[in-house]
């Protein structure tokens, strides 16, 4: 089975363009500073039951988007292996889940911890592009 490709309004993804800084809202790299397109990622997928609205959709990085596909969250810790949700950008704040030193993105909770291991922030090649970006 094919995924679905949205089409998305100009003015919708504009304005979700806008409420992010022109930045992943997951690994926080500023689409001016890549050569290719962000995308907008359902927070809760669509098979999970979250709804194409504005308060369910993020700005991504193609990155991002490809790794958290339709995850919602992960088991972390066996042996009790709790589900852990994703970090949702409409409802937590990034500096509270996760802190950048030097290209590596760290996890400072359970949240942030499962986000960073299903969306892969941490691969050689991402740690790397962080470290030349000024300003990131």
């Amino acid at each position: 089975m094919s995924k679905r490709k949205f089409i998305f309004s100009e003015f919708l993804r504009i304005e979700i363009d806008h409420r992010a800084g022109n930045r992943c809202e997951y690994c926080r790299i500023r689409q001016e500073d890549v050569e290719y397109t962000f995308h907008l990622d359902h927070i809760i997928s669509l098979k999970h039951g979250g709804l194409t609205i504005e308060s369910n959709l993020a700005f991504t990085c193609p990155d991002c988007n490809y790794n958290k596909g339709a995850n919602i969250g992960t088991f972390l810790h066996p042996p009790e292996r709790h589900f852990t949700p994703l970090f949702h950008p409409r409802v937590e704040k990034w500096e509270d889940h996760f802190e950048e030193i030097d290209g590596l993105i760290s996890a400072l909770t359970p949240i942030g911890e499962a986000t960073v291991r299903i969306l892969m922030f941490n691969t050689p090649e991402r740690i790397i592009l962080r470290r030349e970006l000024a300003g990131f």
